[in-house]
C-alpha cells in the first residue's frame, strides 16, 4: 500500500471520534476514514501511512448505508460542523452509545452499570452559542461568513440555512454578512495577518430568548458599526437582542480572543434559566451550548452525586457555576474552581441572584488553587475541558480521599485516560451513561460515578 493509492471498500464500524474502519482483504489491513457512517461503500485515497496504520480520505460514496436518510441541512457534507445528519436521530444515539460503551468496557476494571445515552430534548435548533468565521468561499472568492469547510482551515462555507441553530441566528448571520460586504473591508487573512473581519459570536437563551451578539475584528481599520447595530435591531426576531458588542482581537491565533470590547447597544450579558435557577452569561464565559440538554445532564449529575446533606462538594472546572448551584440547595457547602476570571465573576453573581449563600467560587488553575481552598471535600464533581484533568491536578484530587466523585466528560478519550489513574489509586466505576448534547455531530457528554473501593 502506498500514499495516493485509491481503493473501494465498505465502512464496517465507526469508532469515536469519527473513525470509520474499512478492512481491505486484498491488502489484509484496516484503513481509517473520517466522515462516513456504518454500511457505506466508498471510494477513498490513502493519505497517511505511519507505524503500520493507514488512513484514507473519502472521495465518493458509491453506495449509501441502509441506515442513511436525506440530511435536513443543505450544507451537510460541505460544512465541517456536523457528521451524522444523514442518520435518523435514533441511529445517531445507537452509534454514539456503542462507541462510548466499547471504550468504557475496555477501560473499566470489573463490572459497572451502563445506563445508555439520554437524547437531547430537541435535535435541531438546539445551539445557544455559535462562533461564525469570516473568510472566502474559495481562494480569491467573495466574502463569506459561516463555518469552516469540511477538512479545510481556510475556506468558509456560508451556512445561511444551518439547522443546529434557529431562525434568529440565520437572520443575524445574513444581516451581518450583508453589512460587512457593503463596507468593502476584507476578512482577516490567517497567513498574511491582514484584514478586518474575524468572527461573529451569537448567543441566545432557550428559556428567556435573550440574544447577545458580538462582532470580532482586528483593531487596525475602522468602520461605523452603529449602522450594523441599527440593522440588527430592525430585524424581526423571535427572541430579543439584549446586547450588541464589538471585540477587538489582533492575536495571530485563529480563535475568538477578547483584547478590548466596546458596547454598541444594551448590555454585555444575558440571562438563561435552567431547572428553576437563573444564570447571567457573559460573551466569553463557558456555558453548555445546549440549554435543554444541559438540564438533562445536570439532573443526571445531581442523581449521581447522591446524598449531599451536611457534605462539602468541590465543583472543579465550574464555568459559570451551573453545577455548583444545582447542588447547593441540598449540600452543606459547594466550592467551585474555574480558570476563566470572567466566568467566576458571573458565577458569584449568579449565586447571589439565586439566593445561594453556601456557594463560593475561586478563580485560577485547579492544579494551583486546590491547595489554597482551606476546605476538605466529601464529594468532588469534575467537569474538565476537552483535554481532561492535568495528571498533577488529578493526583492532588485523589489525595483528598473522597468516597465518591462524578466525572462529566465532553471527550470520552480523556475520561478513559483519567480513569486509569483513578482506578490505580483505589477507585472503581459504579455507574456510567451519556447525554447527547450535540445532535448531528459525533460529540457526546459522558458521565461516570466513581466510588472509593471498600467504601
Amino acid at each position: 500500500m502506498k500514499k495516493g493509492q485509491i481503493y473501494e471498500g465498505r465502512i464496517e464500524t465507526v469508532e469515536f471520534p469519527n473513525k470509520g474502519k474499512i478492512f481491505l482483504q486484498e491488502e489484509e489491513r484496516t484503513v481509517i476514514v473520517k466522515n462516513g457512517v456504518p454500511g457505506q461503500t466508498v471510494r477513498f485515497s490513502v493519505n497517511k501511512l505511519k507505524n503500520g496504520k493507514a488512513e484514507g480520505r473519502i472521495l465518493e460514496v458509491l453506495e449509501p448505508s441502509p441506515l442513511e436518510i436525506e440530511p435536513t441541512c443543505p450544507h451537510f457534507g460541505q460544512c465541517g460542523g456536523c457528521t451524522y445528519q444523514n442518520l435518523p436521530y435514533g441511529e445517531q444515539l445507537r452509534l454514539k452509545e456503542s462507541q462510548i460503551k466499547v471504550m468504557l468496557d475496555k477501560a473499566v476494571d470489573g463490572d459497572y452499570s451502563w445506563e445508555g445515552i439520554k437524547p437531547s430534548p430537541v435535535s435541531f435548533g438546539y445551539r445557544n452559542k455559535m462562533e461564525f468565521s469570516f473568510g472566502d468561499e474559495y481562494k480569491g472568492g467573495p466574502l463569506a461568513l459561516g463555518m469552516h469547510k469540511r477538512g479545510s482551515f481556510h475556506d468558509i462555507v456560508n451556512v445561511a440555512d444551518c439547522q443546529i441553530v434557529d431562525e434568529d441566528y440565520r437572520k443575524i448571520l445574513a444581516c451581518t454578512l450583508e453589512c460587512a460586504k457593503e463596507t468593502g473591508l476584507a476578512y482577516y487573512h490567517r497567513k498574511r495577518h491582514t484584514g478586518y473581519y474575524r468572527h461573529l459570536l451569537v448567543r441566545k437563551a432557550a428559556r428567556t430568548k435573550e440574544i447577545l451578539i458580538d462582532l470580532v475584528t482586528t483593531g487596525g481599520e475602522t468602520t461605523d458599526l452603529k449602522i450594523w447595530a441599527e440593522r440588527l435591531l430592525s430585524l424581526s426576531l423571535d427572541g430579543e437582542i439584549t446586547g450588541i458588542l464589538h471585540t477587538k482581537n489582533d492575536s495571530v491565533a485563529d480563535i475568538v480572543k477578547d483584547e478590548g470590547t466596546a458596547l454598541l447597544f444594551g448590555q454585555d450579558y444575558f440571562y438563561e434559566e435552567l431547572l428553576g435557577l437563573r444564570f447571567k452569561i457573559t460573551p466569553f464565559s463557558f456555558f453548555q451550548t445546549n440549554s435543554l440538554g444541559a438540564e438533562v445532564l445536570y439532573q443526571l449529575a445531581r442523581e449521581y452525586v447522591g446524598d449531599m446533606k451536611e457534605k462539602v462538594v468541590f465543583d472543579l472546572y465550574s464555568g459559570t457555576g451551573t453545577i455548583a448551584q444545582m447542588l447547593a440547595p441540598v449540600a452543606k457547602k459547594v466550592v467551585g474552581v474555574e480558570i476563566v476570571e470572567e466566568a467566576v465573576k458571573a458565577a458569584r453573581e449568579n449565586a447571589r441572584l439565586n439566593g445561594l449563600s453556601n456557594c463560593s467560587f475561586w478563580a485560577g488553575d485547579v492544579l494551583k488553587v486546590i491547595d489554597e481552598l482551606g476546605e476538605i471535600p466529601d464529594i468532588i464533581v469534575l467537569d474538565p475541558p476537552r483535554d481532561g484533568v492535568n495528571p498533577k491536578a488529578l493526583e492532588k484530587i485523589i489525595n483528598f480521599g473522597v468516597e465518591r466523585m462524578v466525572y462529566i466528560a465532553c471527550k470520552p478519550t480523556s475520561l478513559v485516560r483519567d480513569l486509569e489513574m483513578l482506578q490505580g489509586r483505589g477507585y472503581r466505576v459504579e455507574r456510567a451513561g451519556g447525554v447527547d448534547m450535540f445532535p448531528g455531530t459525533y460529540h457526546v457528554e459522558t458521565i461516570v460515578l466513581i466510588q472509593k473501593k471498600n467504601s
